[in-house]
């Protein structure tokens, strides 16, 4: 039985590929996470780089201080109205393509906090790309939503800004 010829280039260390799927390759390997703690959820946020959770083997282990080094923003806990200003100018101040991870069920829907200072889903605020449930989620939680990020760009899928830009679905 012969070898396809894909075989034998692979088996010689010859890879061909496009510079699109390259590009998304690079762009999962090395998201990089701008922290945005704001609540009882930042505490599993900052767990989910310790050694028990080896974040660091998806390439998203380097929390970025500042917005402009980040792609990657993870809104974890209650977003309050005097907080959503200043949420919204660290997401501008991100360099494209940027995603958005809300983190929690305050950050997703407001949590029990249903009032008049806490926002009810930080999507009124900033668009965003995965959903990561509970209170507050697991660091585990989390990796899986990172994962589920990765699986998207992998897939070429564009940020939800793009897609509400563009017209796309929602």
């Amino acid at each position: 039985m012969g070898l396809s010829s894909t075989q034998q280039e692979a088996e010689r260390g010859i890879l061909l590929t496009t510079v699109d799927k390259m590009t998304r390759w690079a762009q999962k390997s090395s998201v990089w996470p701008a922290t945005f703690g704001l609540a009882c959820c930042a505490i599993e946020m900052m767990s989910v780089t310790s050694s028990r959770y080896d974040l660091a083997r998806f390439g998203s282990e380097a929390f970025r201080a500042s917005p402009r080094q980040a792609d990657l923003m993870i809104v974890a806990g209650r977003v309050s109205q005097k907080m959503a200003p200043v949420l919204r100018t660290i997401w501008e101040q991100m360099p494209e393509p940027k995603w958005v991870i809300s983190m929690g069920a305050c950050a997703s829907s407001g949590g029990v906090f249903d009032n008049y200072a806490i926002i009810q889903g930080v999507d009124h605020v900033v668009p965003v790309d995965v959903y990561v449930p509970g209170c507050p989620p697991t660091p585990e939680a989390l990796m899986f939503g990172i994962l589920k990020l990765r699986e998207k760009i992998q897939m070429g899928l564009p940020p939800k800004y793009l897609e509400l830009t563009q017209g796309g679905a929602s």
